[in-house]
């Protein structure tokens, strides 16, 4: 068995089209991960790199410690199901299943003893003597399954294995690879479009569109936290209805305008995490609430809509309405105006009627208009907090601290506003305000820290509880300050980035011709990793010597030369101090302005030096990371 790792993974092909960018993945042994999404997103193009089958352009596949970015499919243990079965027609069922451990001179003992022990897994035992054609579609499936299953590979790689049977064989079959995953105890990949399979069988799902990941999590999670609208709309059926609204707090009730003037109103509660600058009733959202969390009304409490459709299936009804109570031409977009609703055991609604829908508060989602990006992330990704600088000092949450030189430089008086990021507050003595609640998020604890009538997040340790007065500091180096919507100043990176240009240089040791490759930043050679240089090369050719790079550090890694030592020299122009930490910013020889940690007396003039292993580089002509 095996674990899988997929870093940095792209597919570009000759014509510059990018079919996966950056694809990252830890893959643990025993998962069962599904790769979803609608066509031409990039998810059997990934199988088929991980099958061999299709050659990486850049990144790094691991198939437990080994990489096997160059090896063969066949040297690579896995063992791959498609979609069109794939079967020999003129051989037996245990002629196909039998067929590559031939090829590979097992005995004929050990060959039978696979087939039959497969064959009565998959319950087809009675099938071994006939031909593909004398078998249905579920059972051409069992068979191709076998074929896999006697080469006990490390990895199953299944590319939309079940697309080509009916609905009702699909749910079985979907039991049956299931049930097949728990009792091999091994990897499974799985490619479908279907977000029902994705959602019953993976363990994680993958969602990709455009050849970019857009989430990676547990099928619940996406269910009820995805990260954006196309997530949101993929996953679920019927998909989630998308509303645009305005959102106007009151007090602790929020009331939520639709296009059309009708209103709800919300419990602030429900939607605490969605920063307060999307609360003064000036922003459009987007409003998402599943068909299931909705409930219907005839009393006048809730969304007035119209019945235009009805779709009984048993227990389940689907009601598609429009909103209002106009029953004109209705069409399923309707300008944002239909609605879908999903419930049990109500037979009661016509097509006609006027009702009301009440969205259940716990379940609401929002999303920025633009980004399309939840604003209710689990964690915050963000504060806005008011502030007041002057005389040298900075006002805020109920308290006056020392202004940091570093944002003195930038505006020294007047209102502001600090974004903050709940990583950027840590235990400290500046401020204090009381933990009104802990919640348990991914392992994290966050607290809602009451400052006023809003909240204040932040990511806390063990010893901090419920009701407690908790004592911290802000990382000031990691805020953004804002006045009248201008970013005035931004948080430090933890990263370094510099351009330059990549060279080789040829020597003979002990007889031997050895290459040796070099990332050149103003004059400065830094000997690059033999392996990442034989990739870049890979992968630009000899082009790559005429190309400039991107070359991202670490800022941590970066340090002073030592005597003697080969530097990159630069000018320091100025330093910075952040209460928290302080920085100088210098400038190399060719005009490149970058910041680098400063303790003590910073000189004028500074060599600094970094390792190449620490460097990781990106094409600046493809938005790609090469190594």
């Amino acid at each position: 068995m095996a674990n899988l790792k997929l870093s940095h993974i792209y597919k570009v092909y000759d014509n510059g089209h990018k079919a996966v960018n950056d694809f990252s993945i830890d893959i643990a042994d025993r998962e069962f991960i599904v790769f979803v999404g609608p066509s031409g997103c990039g998810k059997s193009t990934t199988l088929r790199m991980i099958a061999g089958l299709e050659t990486i352009t850049a990144g790094d596949l691991f198939i437990g410690d080994t990489l096997v970015n160059d090896m063969e499919p066949k040297d690579r243990d896995i063992a791959m199901v498609f979609q069109s079965y794939a079967l020999y027609p003129h051989m037996s069922v245990y002629e196909n299943m039998a067929f590559g451990l031939r090829n590979r001179k097992m005995p004929e003992a050990e060959i039978k003893e696979r087939v039959m022990k497969a064959a009565k897994m998959l319950d087809i035992v009675d099938y071994l003597d006939r031909k593909p054609k004398q078998m249905s579609g579920g059972q051409r499936q069992r068979v191709a399954l076998g074929r896999a299953l006697v080469r006990d590979p490390k990895v199953f790689l299944l590319d939309e294995p079940l697309s080509n049977l009916d609905a009702k064989l699909r749910a079985t079959m979907r039991a049956e690879i299931t049930a097949l995953h728990k009792s091999l105890n091994t990897t499974f990949i799985y490619v479908t479009h279907d977000q029902v399979e994705a959602m019953t069988m993976g363990t994680r799902i993958v969602v990709m569109k455009l050849g970019y990941v857009q989430q990676i999590d547990t099928p619940m999670n996406l269910y009820n936290s995805p990260y954006n609208k196309f997530v949101a709309g993929f996953i679920g059926t019927p998909q989630m209805n998308f509303f645009d609204v305005t959102l106007k707090r009151d007090g602790d009730k929020v009331a939520v305008t639709f296009a059309n003037g009708d209103v709800i109103c919300v419990p602030y509660e429900a939607v605490s995490k969605i920063d307060g600058g999307y609360l003064d009733g000036s922003v459009h959202v987007t409003f998402g609430i599943r068909p299931e969390h909705i409930d219907i009304s005839g009393d006048g409490e809730g969304l007035k809509f119209v019945v235009t459709g009805i779709e009984r299936l048993g227990n389940e009804t689907i009601v598609y309405g429009k909103l209002g109570d106009n029953q004109g031409e209705y069409t399923m977009k309707d300008e944002g105006n239909g609605i879908i609703v999903k419930l049990i055991d109500r037979d009661d609604i016509s097509v006609g009627d006027v009702v009301y829908a009440q969205p259940k508060a716990a379940k609401l989602h929002f999303f920025d208009a633009e980004t399309e990006i939840t604003l209710m992330h689990k964690i915050p990704l963000y504060n806005t907090v008011a502030a007041v600088l002057g005389g040298g000092k900075l006002g805020t949450l109920g308290t006056e601290t020392a202004l940091p030189a570093a944002i003195a430089k930038y505006v020294s008086e007047g209102a502001v506003d600090l974004i903050v990021p709940p990583e950027a507050i840590v235990k400290g003595a500046d401020f204090r305000l009381r933990a009104a609640k802990i919640e348990d998020v991914d392992g994290k604890k966050l607290a809602y820290l009451q400052n006023g009538d809003h909240y204040l997040f932040a990511l806390v340790g063990d010893d901090v509880s419920e009701g407690d007065d908790y004592g911290f500091s802000i990382l000031f180096d990691k805020i953004t300050v804002k006045a009248n919507g201008e970013e005035l100043a931004s948080p430090i990176s933890d990263e370094v980035s510099l351009e330059g240009r990549f060279t080789k240089k040829e020597t003979r040791e002990d007889g031997e011709r050895v290459l040796r490759f070099f990332y050149n930043v103003a004059g400065y050679a830094i000997e690059a990793d033999k392996e990442n240089g034989y990739k870049i090369n890979s992968i630009d050719k000899d082009h790559c010597y005429d190309y400039t790079y991107r070359y991202v550090i670490d800022r941590e890694k970066i340090r002073t030369a030592n005597d003697g030592e080969a530097g990159l020299d630069v000018t320091v122009l100025e330093e910075l101090d952040y209460g928290n930490a302080k920085y100088a910013k210098v400038r190399t020889g060719d005009g490149q302005e970058f910041l680098i940690k400063a303790e003590g007396d910073v000189p004028e003039k500074l060599r600094l030096a970094f390792d190449g292993s620490d460097v990781s580089v990106y094409s600046t002509r493809i938005d790609m990371k090469l190594c």
